[in-house]
């Protein structure tokens, strides 16, 4: 809408008369009809005094879409606003589920008994004789030895050379091979 038509129209809302209006911003009636009609136009002063007696703003009065372009930004930022809102929900109800999953996984983990590993140990207990002595040894594979009547030596030798804790056949094999070697005798 031009400016002039808004004079008019105001004007008329208000129940002024052309005279009146002229009288309220210091100019004559002939010059409110020629803004009216738009020969002429109001310069910013009169501007001023036409937007207060006409009880609006001086951007209403000329058509400045101003409070349009502001309502669009505002309700554009409150979109936005919403939507961000709506994503933060998502979001939070998200890490819930996943907290919540996760402690009921903790809590089962924690529940379920582990049973401990029970490992067989096998053993043996060889009887041998070398040079008229008597050894009776004993091996596990829980890493248990024992040699009665083994001087530390053999020990050491048996130990370092022949026993195998994870594997008692070759175990007992290696120490009837030491001694037959030795010219004695396992049992």
């Amino acid at each position: 809408m031009k400016l002039g038509d808004n004079i008019l129209k105001l004007r008329k809302q208000k129940g002024l008369s052309q005279e009146q209006l002229g009288e309220q911003v210091n100019v004559t009636r002939q010059t409110i009809s020629n803004w009216e009609l738009g020969e002429t136009t109001p310069n910013p002063e009169q501007l001023k005094l036409l937007s207060k007696a006409l009880n609006i703003s001086v951007d209403e009065l000329i058509d400045n879409d101003v409070k349009g372009i502001l309502e669009t930004k505002v309700s554009n930022t409150e979109k936005l606003a919403g939507i961000i809102i709506k994503i933060l929900k998502v979001i939070g109800i998200l890490f819930i589920i996943f907290l919540i999953i996760d402690i009921i996984t903790f809590i089962l983990f924690a529940a379920v008994k582990k049973e401990p590993i029970v490992r067989k140990t096998e053993s043996v207990e060889l009887s041998c004789s070398l040079n008229n002595n008597e050894y009776i040894i004993e091996v596990g594979t829980d890493g248990y030895f024992n040699c009665s009547n083994c001087s530390k030596e053999l020990q050491k030798k048996l130990k370092d050379k022949y026993i195998d804790f994870s594997d008692i056949l070759k175990t007992e094999k290696n120490i009837n091979n030491y001694f037959k070697s030795q010219n004695g005798l396992c049992e």
